[in-house]
């Protein structure tokens, strides 16, 4: 049965038959990569070196990893670059950044405008939040595979909404030039306001954001995708006090698709995030044989029409990274990914409301095949920057909220302290805390 729907796509198995292990091994994306022993300790080692050593160590990790000679007193961008940036991009380039910003940017204007609570839980008792921004964030824009200025749009703008006062971005120059930035992150940068924007390899900048040198300021908070190389120096700087986000790694997603699904649009949907990398990976979850040999058919044409690399990435995403799974029905399929917890989902199925209310571990979820992964990643306003390998079980994607702290506040009187005292002492004597118990009693001689 299985030789029928044989094809780009790998067929990983029917869930139903597979054992603990086998759905494990359906379902890792690889940590060992990020956390490798020897990556982990080449990468301790340069962050070590900026610690030390500042902009002469990030301008040597330049040329040492991307073949770019860049001086220390050169990481900065100028002011002329940032100028000149517009004139290097084309007007329907200008129109879509303009138009990713916007929804972004009215997406965490909702978040923000939650703003600061309370209320009276007991006669005299008020208890809420005051939500102030973070001090500082750092913003990583990869550039490795290609020049992303969309990723710019995903972190910068939630953090200029969210009210942050200093936002300092690092991108790693076009490799081999003489630290050549790609203009469209620039011009993201000054549609959003900010002017701290510095040339530096990934993970010496990821360093350089978390102690802070001559040139790069220290930041509280760094976010941004990429290498495990990146990812790994995001987890390393935790050590020193610098919070990051977990984790947002090599690109991933997973489509849930019923027969209901046009297997054209299944099939492009399939390459949308596959084309990423030779470490992405793109699953299919479907209870239709039928659909799955449709679907394979359509994604050795549209694979064919890929240009290199991105075939071969592709071919990677769907074969050893990823594949089909076939599962009994819908409601299997929803456990399947969960299981998954995918970066990006996808519900392709006649009934998605019912998928949607039993789906619960996503990065996203894009319902219908009216609402493909591209228009989210540029377009639609939700998070792009999602939680990778699995991290969508415990956590979200980067909003305004990833660059607020909430700080609880209380008010109460005397009328209400008196009625929790009894409590708060029982709670005291119970744990060995005399001052504790003190600090109320005395209150009430």
């Amino acid at each position: 049965m299985m030789a029928t729907i044989d094809g780009p796509v790998r067929v990983i198995g029917r869930w139903g038959d597979m054992g603990a292990k086998a759905r494990e091994a359906a379902t890792y994306r690889g940590l060992d990569k990020i956390f490798d022993p020897a990556l982990r300790e080449s990468i301790c080692e340069l962050i070590e070196d900026v610690r030390r050593h500042g902009d002469e160590a990030v301008a040597r990790a330049l040329k040492k990893f991307d073949g770019c000679d860049v001086e220390p007193s050169g990481l900065r961008v100028t002011d002329e670059e940032l100028a000149r940036a517009r004139s290097q991009i084309s007007d329907q380039l200008l129109a879509a950044i303009r138009d990713g910003i916007d929804h972004v940017r009215r997406f965490n204007e909702q978040l923000v405008a939650r703003g600061d609570w309370e209320f009276e839980s007991e006669p005299g008792l008020i208890v809420g939040e005051k939500v102030t921004p973070i001090a500082s964030a750092g913003l990583f824009v990869p550039s490795g595979k290609g020049s992303y200025p969309s990723v710019l749009v995903q972190l910068g703008t939630p953090a200029v909404v969210a009210g942050v006062p200093t936002v300092a971005v690092v991108v790693p120059p076009v490799p081999g030039s003489a630290g050549v930035v790609d203009p469209a992150v620039l011009v993201v940068a000054s549609e959003l306001g900010i002017r701290d924007v510095f040339r530096v390899n990934g993970p010496a900048g990821i360093a350089a954001l978390a102690f802070g040198t001559e040139t790069v300021p220290k930041v509280r908070k760094v976010v941004g995708p990429g290498s495990p190389a990146v990812t790994c120096a995001q987890v390393e700087v935790q050590r020193y006090g610098t919070v990051t986000t977990m984790l947002l790694g090599p690109s991933e997603s997973l489509i849930i698709a019923d027969d209901s699904a046009d297997p054209r649009l299944l099939a492009a949907d399939l390459l949308n995030e596959a084309e990423h990398g030779p470490d992405s990976s793109s699953i299919l979850v479907t209870d239709s044989e039928e659909l799955l040999a449709a679907t394979q058919a359509e994604v050795t044409t549209q694979l064919s029409a890929l240009p290199e690399p991105r075939r071969s990435y592709a071919a990677a995403a769907l074969g050893r990274n990823g594949g089909a799974i076939l599962v009994t029905d819908m409601v299997e399929a929803t456990d399947v990914a969960n299981a998954y917890a995918p970066e990006h989902m996808q519900v392709a199925v006649a009934d998605p409301d019912a998928a949607l209310a039993r789906l619960t571990d996503a990065g996203e979820i894009l319902v219908g095949q009216w609402t493909p992964v591209s228009a989210a990643n540029f377009i639609i306003g939700c998070p792009a920057a999602l939680p990778t390998s699995g991290f969508a079980k415990v956590s979200g994607g980067i909003t305004a909220e990833a660059f607020r702290k909430r700080s609880a506040v209380a008010r109460a009187d005397r009328v209400s302290l008196a009625r929790m005292k009894d409590s708060i002492t029982a709670f005291t004597a119970h744990e060995g805390f005399p001052a504790h118990e003190a600090a109320v009693t005395i209150r009430f001689p």
